[in-house]
């Protein structure tokens, strides 16, 4: 499958006081999922620690809040700033850049845009952690997604990019949200389906990969359905009483994390069945530990990836984009 960053023509981006600007167009024509996720794989194997990033932090506005992301590794840094307002309608509930720094002299280098970005980066995350935690494919693969929006639809992609899947089944509650979705995957050449949340519960059990990218506060479906050995890639929350997936799926997974720090501030997939008795804080595995080889998951059962995102996979992805960029002599 040919990707953005594959098949558009080279365009330079704008500048601006010296600083390469990255429009959405530019981040698809630069950089494609499989980079991003090569880039953060490379990341982890070459030292960095999750652990010691930066906390994400909020500050209330007056109609709504900010969000500021920052991290730094050798000689760059970068952050992330995103506004999200609840009562936008005529304006994208979540706006933001990203402003990257090179150079021991801390250069700035770049301006992303933000919301470009993250759709990147959150997917390739995910994409990381499947090609990690997945068993080798003997053959085609299933993959169900739960949720139509900007996320769904990069999970979606990501996964057709990186994985040998054949049978796509879209869960959604909006039926002409499923539909515009689904008529997007079909032109990818992989067959597709779509369903209701309440009538789920086969897509559940025949997928190899599931992707939960929805706002619901609530388990999106029974997890002692999930079939043994396959992946579930939880995403969609990030506050810490507030979740996708159940006790029962938790109870006979492997759970895989970002980092524990930011887990247990933000993840309530992984915080509420701490409380619950359902896991215990010594079973959690980090990411970086599978990625480099110092946790094994030989346990039976689903695996279970939890992701909130983290400032250091923006950092990391950004810099990929800003790269290739000045590479391609951009």
């Amino acid at each position: 499958m040919t990707t953005p960053a594959q098949g558009a023509s080279r365009v330079a981006p704008a500048t601006f006081a010296g600083m390469a600007l990255f429009s959405a167009e530019d981040v698809a024509r630069t950089t494609s999922t499989t980079a991003a996720v090569d880039a953060l794989e490379a990341a982890l194997l070459g030292g960095l620690d999750p652990e010691r990033d930066a906390p994400r932090s909020r500050v209330t506005t007056a109609t709504g809040e900010l969000l500021i992301m920052p991290s730094t590794l050798g000689d760059l840094s970068g952050v992330k700033l995103l506004s999200s307002t609840p009562g936008n309608t005529d304006l994208p509930l979540i706006q933001g850049a990203y402003v990257l720094f090179e150079g021991p002299g801390q250069r700035p280098a770049a301006i992303v845009d933000g919301i470009a970005l993250t759709n990147l980066r959150t997917p390739a995350v995910s994409a990381l952690a499947v090609r990690h935690l997945a068993p080798a494919p003997s053959g085609p693969e299933r993959l169900t997604v739960f949720g139509t929006g900007a996320q769904a639809r990069g999970h979606v992609l990501a996964l057709l990019e990186t994985r040998a899947v054949a049978e796509v089944t879209l869960v959604g509650r909006t039926p002409d949200a499923l539909e515009s979705l689904a008529d997007e995957v079909r032109a990818a050449g992989v067959t597709v389906s779509t369903c209701r949340l309440d009538v789920a519960a086969a897509a559940v059990e025949q997928a190899d990969l599931i992707c939960c990218c929805t706002a619901s506060p609530t388990p999106l479906f029974d997890g002692s359905l999930v079939k043994d050995g396959a992946v579930v890639v939880a995403m969609g929350s990030h506050f810490p009483d507030e979740r996708e997936v159940d006790d029962a799926l938790v109870r006979r997974a492997s759970v895989v994390v970002e980092s524990r720090a930011s887990t247990l501030r933000e993840a309530g997939d992984v915080v509420i069945p701490l409380a619950s008795g359902a896991l215990r804080e010594d079973e959690l595995v980090t990411l970086h530990d599978v990625v480099t080889g110092r946790a094994r998951l030989d346990a039976p059962g689903p695996r279970l990836f939890k992701g909130t995102g983290m400032p250091w996979e923006d950092l990391v992805v950004a810099s990929a984009i800003y790269r290739a960029a000045t590479a391609r002599g951009a």
